[in-house]
């Protein structure tokens, strides 16, 4: 396989971690969550980094750990739904492995995230319209860099894994 990672990026509730664990397993590949590697690496919640360091330090320590992590191999990596919102990281991504753009519609996303209180970009007075603000500007970064779109609406997590292995297959 000449591209050897496997990066899922989406809007934060779309099920990457949950899916990334699935596919790793599909294509017998180790996972790892990139916010939880910032979250060991710091010895720091992403909620207590985003108060201490704001969004700014928060995206900086992210462009280094995603670094460390495309220069390994046989990863599928869930990436942090703001990745793309630098060109480093994407070309990282792009360079290092497919990357897999997962999407969902708004009242799934809305669903999915509601009683989540470690999301510091949705802890504001109306997350739905946060949601809908994050997509308008991070959907065409999101579809820039993806080799596959994959809509993980009323899907279970495992038929999402599924066919994110055969479009990875199809493609190597």
């Amino acid at each position: 396989m000449l591209k050897s990672n496997v990066f899922l990026v989406g809007p934060m509730g779309v099920g990457k971690s949950t899916i990334g664990r699935l596919l790793a397993a599909e294509l017998n590949l180790s996972f790892c969550d990139s916010d939880r590697a910032i979250e060991e690496r710091t010895g720091a919640d992403i909620p207590w980094i985003f108060d201490m360091e704001g969004e700014a330090g928060f995206r900086e320590r992210e462009t280094t750990v995603l670094t460390e992590l495309a220069a390994e191999s046989n990863l599928v990596i869930a990436t942090g739904g703001g990745i793309v919102m630098r060109p480093k990281n994407c070309q990282i991504m792009k360079d290092a492995g497919y990357v897999c753009y997962l999407t969902a519609s708004i009242e799934q996303l809305v669903e999915r995230t509601a009683r989540d209180k470690k999301r510091p970009l949705l802890q504001v007075d109306n997350p739905r319209q946060k949601i809908i603000e994050l997509l308008a500007t991070r959907d065409p970064l999101y579809l820039s860099v993806a080799d596959f779109v994959v809509n993980t609406d009323r899907r279970s997590p495992k038929s999402v894994a599924q066919e994110i292995a055969s479009l990875v297959h199809s493609a190597t």
